[in-house]
């Protein structure tokens, strides 16, 4: 001990612990310029808010770490414990403040209308978006504005990208959203007119927990900072977001832009224009391999771990419904009918959001596994009861007559026969179960298909990616669809030896 001492005074050894990084939550999926995967270089994280906070975890005396949950979650998130801070367009407004303490506005954006250029029929004013179609964010102050003027709202979870979209396909009429959006998407096509006017201003804040006081105030402090030293303005211009309602919510008269905006010109550079698909194929999508191989390997582990979950629970489920007494019978039924009756989403959302309330907060992967192997239990069962009623009465009651025990009949008889006419629609189930193991993306886990819509959205490319993605779950699915077949074929042969 006194060695140790002596060392940390010539060395300069420092005995109190690191600081912990500020954790703050993000949707990557939204797209630029919050917070998105870089075009040219996928394994990056950037964005004004990447960048926001970096600079903010600077001045508090420590690092800042992502969090990846979904936009219209994270306060939820937030006060399940997820992360120290939701940093991610939080707008201002009162429903947030019931659910968490928010710092002082750092950002603010104009609403703005996009429509198309030359539709004689396109809204101009609020007045006029009456009964329009209308495309905007779920949850956002522009969402309300046009509730409120009697449109007809659509909102997109998919990404701002996918708005605009539809937009331009005549799928709606007009897209009512932030201004610093409408630069980034809809200022980037010559299809598109922005139409500015005073359809309302949105504040973006931090959010912390309603218990966390202390952070705010550390926070405020930092943003202080920024805003003194000129950091806040600097960060602004390099992504051309230096608007005259950010100027005037950070108390400078100056509300022209000094600096160019550099961030803002390389990712119209990276996106304005995609290459040919082929191009693509051969510059491009080499580098968005790891992200998919990293992707991939998180839904077959949370698949295989929810199927093993679901072979055992529902094996008990299809003895107990076929075998047991009757109140074990009665429980089997309902909940198989429970869990094959209710969405997987909603179950889901209760495991992972709703136990916390009753005191067990489980982790991300291990909240997945289980709504996962829950549900698709309920589905297992039903396959094995069909096998076990499959297989002839006269095999049970010759077990019988020869003195088997229930047990030693259904692992020596009748569960051969019935796990071989099981097989198909087991594997027909895991295949299916690949698939909807992309909803634990809302618990914070980035799987394959949360990977693809979030670099999708960065880089405007649906189609490549989407190809590429859809080779990923066809090349993981394969492998277990033959393995499938093969112990059909084993057990098809050992039953017809048994018969011979």
């Amino acid at each position: 001990m006194r060695l140790w001492l002596l060392g940390a005074v010539l060395f300069g050894t420092s005995t109190a612990a690191a600081p912990a990084p500020l954790r703050w939550g993000a949707d990557g999926q939204g797209g630029a310029p919050y917070v998105f995967q870089d075009p040219m270089d996928p394994t990056r994280l950037i964005g004004f808010e990447v960048e926001l906070a970096d600079l903010l975890a600077k001045r508090m005396g420590t690092i800042s770490k992502p969090v990846a949950g979904p936009w219209d979650k994270l306060l939820e998130l937030l006060a399940r414990g997820d992360f120290d801070i939701a940093l991610n367009g939080i707008e201002v407004a009162a429903e947030k403040k019931r659910v968490a303490l928010l710092s002082r506005p750092y950002f603010a954006a104009a609403e703005v209308l996009t429509i198309r250029r030359g539709d004689a029929s396109a809204p101009r004013t609020l007045e006029a978006l009456k009964g329009k179609r209308v495309g905007t964010l779920p949850g956002s102050l522009a969402e309300r504005i046009a509730q409120r003027f009697e449109a007809d709202v659509r909102t997109y979870e998919g990404g701002q990208d996918e708005i605009y979209d539809d937009l331009k396909l005549g799928r709606t009429d007009a897209v009512l959203l932030d201004e610093v959006i409408a630069r980034y998407y809809g200022e980037l096509d010559e299809v598109f007119e922005t139409v500015r006017g005073d359809f309302g201003v949105v504040d973006y804040a931090i959010a912390a927990r309603l218990d966390d006081q202390p952070r705010i105030d550390e926070l405020n402090r930092a943003l202080d900072g920024l805003i003194a030293d000129g950091s806040l303005r600097t960060l602004y211009e390099r992504w051309g977001l230096w608007t005259p309602a950010t100027a005037k919510l950070l108390g400078d008269a100056d509300a022209t832009p000094r600096h160019p905006a550099l961030e803002y010109d390389r990712w119209k550079a990276a996106v304005g224009h995609l290459p040919p698909f082929w191009e693509r194929v051969r510059t491009r999508y080499p580098a968005y391999l790891p992200l998919f191989a990293k992707g991939a390997g998180l839904t077959v582990l949370t698949s295989l771990a929810a199927m093993l979950l679901a072979i055992g629970l529902g094996i008990l489920l299809a003895v107990g419904r076929r075998f047991g007494p009757r109140l074990v019978r009665v429980v089997c039924v309902a909940y198989i009918e429970f869990f094959r009756g209710t969405p997987l989403l909603v179950q889901l959302t209760m495991i992972y959001f709703g136990l916390p309330e009753l005191g067990l907060k489980l982790d991300p992967f291990f909240a997945g596994v289980l709504a996962l192997g829950l549900n698709y239990a309920a589905a297992e069962a039903e396959n094995y009861r069909a096998g076990l009623e499959s297989v002839p009465r006269g095999q049970f009651e010759a077990s019988q007559v020869l003195g088997l025990s229930t047990f030693q009949t259904l692992r020596f008889v009748v569960g051969p026969q019935a796990v071989r006419i099981s097989i198909p629609p087991m594997t027909n189930d895991f295949i299916a179960l690949l698939k909807d193991s992309s909803l634990v993306s809302i618990v914070t886990l980035t799987e394959l298909t949360k990977t693809y819509t979030t670099l999708a959205n960065s880089t405007r490319d649906h189609l490549g990616l989407g190809i590429l993605v859809a080779l990923c779950y066809l090349l993981v699915g394969l492998p277990f669809a033959r393995l499938a077949r093969v112990v059909e074929a084993r057990f098809a042969r050992h039953l017809k030896r048994e018969t011979a």
